[in-house]
């Protein structure tokens, strides 16, 4: 509620069974200047607040607010306020207008104008350019004839008049043609600012027509509010790493389409999801019973007069399909512990142009722990690892983000919802700084002989070095091959250092530490085993 004119009493609604007045006084201005003052914005639609000041006289009125947007739910129109009156109720109407009352549509309509008809105009010169060029080569025919058996000097004035007249047509077809290609383009980009504000370009106008029954002379203030279709917001994050410190910036994008611009007011984004309808789970028995055949019951022909005879006692008998009943939707919003509202640190203004607006919503700090880890089966580099726990209030929702590290960007990830104290992994990119190789050391096959088994050794060497100037963490992935069939066996022979996990698919972990300028080996080696005429398929050196 507004805080209202100081020793002002709020309005009074109408009470359960009320019905407005029909004699009201219509207010002779066009509409109550009441501008935008709040917006929450939700995930698919935004909640707008409208406030004016009126001043009345004693009696019933009937006081028209907006334009307001055109695809607004009706049903979610609101209206309260502080003064002297009583509520009575409010109908959205719709005014049927020649011409949209849009500043920025009517200036974009009037230019498409002026463009086509320059267009026109040079189309137009195009025809009398050509219907001169016809009639200067029927004079140059008919008078060829003449100045054939003249002096020849008239016959070149009068040749270096075509010529000059000629020329002078081309180069005008060709400038018009350059013309032509700049409206063409400006035609373009009017046509493409205009569907950015497809929501403005319809010329009619819904109003909200409040009814007020005023007890007294006096000053009234009117809150208007209702929800619009057509806006949006999503978290994007800049994660910028300094050192073992990992800093969070979290924008706020909002865009809208709604039909209406949107000021700098008390702008708040919500994550509720309004619905239709919001209902309790429940389960339906699940049932399971013994499989029956169906018996199919052939019909005896009867005359196309006559009804069917009923079906025989044994025969199953047809069941009228219960069907759910229609659930009533209402517009609602989500409130209370299942949402989140937040207020940015300064608003912005977000015209309906479906253009994203950036808005701060918060900047914090978070502890990270740093490592390093590889798979060299995958690919030779060391990737650079922050393990985050979020330490904030914050419950992040899920968005972009974008990486920097020491100041430098590294690249882009999708951030998924992030509660408090919960931990994280994030890549920070490749760190060239880790050297990592892997080579095939030993391969060797026996044939199969007679009752035995062919085999396949393999022996891998993976070497990491840090370059670094300081001691590092390197998590070193690989693994063994794993059969699928029991003709196929596959053994370990050697490991070198011994893995710090091993999982059940053949995955091998191996946590080292490495101080500057140094680098450590790895090494082992496995069998495989094939019954004799089993073919081998998925091996990999």
């Amino acid at each position: 509620m507004p805080t209202g004119i100081p020793g002002a009493a709020p309005l009074h609604l109408p009470r359960p069974g009320e019905r407005p007045s029909a004699s009201l006084a219509l207010m002779t201005d066009d509409t109550l200047d009441a501008p935008i003052v709040a917006v929450t914005v939700f995930p698919d639609r935004a909640r707008v607040t409208r406030r004016g000041t009126v001043t009345l006289p004693a009696g019933e009125h009937r006081v028209p607010v907006g334009p307001l947007p055109l695809n607004l739910l009706r049903d979610s129109v609101r209206v309260s306020g502080h003064g002297p009156a009583a509520v009575a109720g409010v109908n959205v109407v719709t005014r049927r207008e020649p011409v949209t009352s849009d500043a920025a549509v009517t200036a974009l309509e009037a230019e498409l104008r002026e463009i086509e008809a320059a267009i026109a105009a040079l189309t137009d010169a195009d025809a009398v350019a050509t219907a001169r060029e016809r009639f200067l080569g029927r004079l140059a025919m008919r008078g060829a004839g003449a100045l054939a058996t003249g002096e020849p000097s008239a016959a070149a004035r009068f040749a270096d008049g075509l010529d000059e007249q000629l020329t002078a047509l081309h180069e005008g077809r060709r400038r018009r043609e350059r013309e032509r290609l700049d409206l063409h383009r400006r035609r373009e980009a009017a046509e493409r600012r205009l569907v950015d504000l497809r929501g403005k370009t319809r010329p009619d106008r819904l109003l909200a027509e409040v009814l007020l029954e005023v007890d007294e002379d006096g000053e009234i203030e009117l809150e208007l509010s209702y929800v619009a279709p057509g806006a949006s917001w999503s978290s994007g994050y800049d994660l910028r790493l300094a050192g073992d410190a990992l800093t969070l910036t979290w924008h706020g994008m909002i865009s809208q389409r709604t039909g209406e611009d949107w000021p700098e007011c008390a702008l708040k984004l919500s994550t509720a999801r309004p619905a239709g309808a919001l209902e309790v789970p429940e389960l339906d028995p699940w049932y399971v019973d013994v499989e029956r055949p169906i018996v199919a019951y052939a019909a005896a022909p009867m005359p196309m007069a006559m009804a069917a005879p009923p079906a025989p006692s044994g025969a199953p008998q047809a069941m009228p399909r219960a069907r759910a009943a229609v659930r009533e939707t209402a517009a609602s919003v989500e409130e209370g512990p299942v949402a989140a509202t937040y207020t940015p640190l300064k608003p912005v203004a977000v015209p309906a142009d479906g253009t994203a607006h950036r808005t701060l919503i918060a900047r914090f700090d978070l502890a990270a722990k740093l490592d390093h880890i590889t798979a060299p089966v995958r690919a030779e580099e060391a990737v650079l690892r922050a393990t985050v726990l979020n330490t904030s209030a914050h419950a992040l929702p899920a968005g972009s983000a974008a990486l920097f590290h020491e100041g430098d960007f590294v690249g882009s990830t999708r951030l998924e919802p992030w509660a408090p104290q919960e931990e994280r992994e994030l890549a920070l990119g490749v760190d060239d700084r880790v050297r990592v190789e892997r080579e095939l050391v030993r391969r060797a096959a026996s044939k199969a002989t007679l009752g035995s088994s062919r085999r396949t050794d393999a022996e891998y060497k993976i070497t990491i070095a840090n370059h670094t100037p300081r001691q590092v963490s390197v998590t070193v992935l690989d693994q063994l091959p794993v059969s699928r069939d029991p003709q196929i066996t596959v053994k370990e022979l050697a490991v070198k250092p011994e893995p710090a996990e091993r999982s059940e698919l053949g995955v091998y972990t191996w946590k080292l530490a490495l101080a500057p300028n140094t680098s450590q080996d790895i090494q082992f080696a496995l069998r495989v085993e094939a019954a004799k005429g089993v073919e081998i398929s998925g091996w990999r050196d």
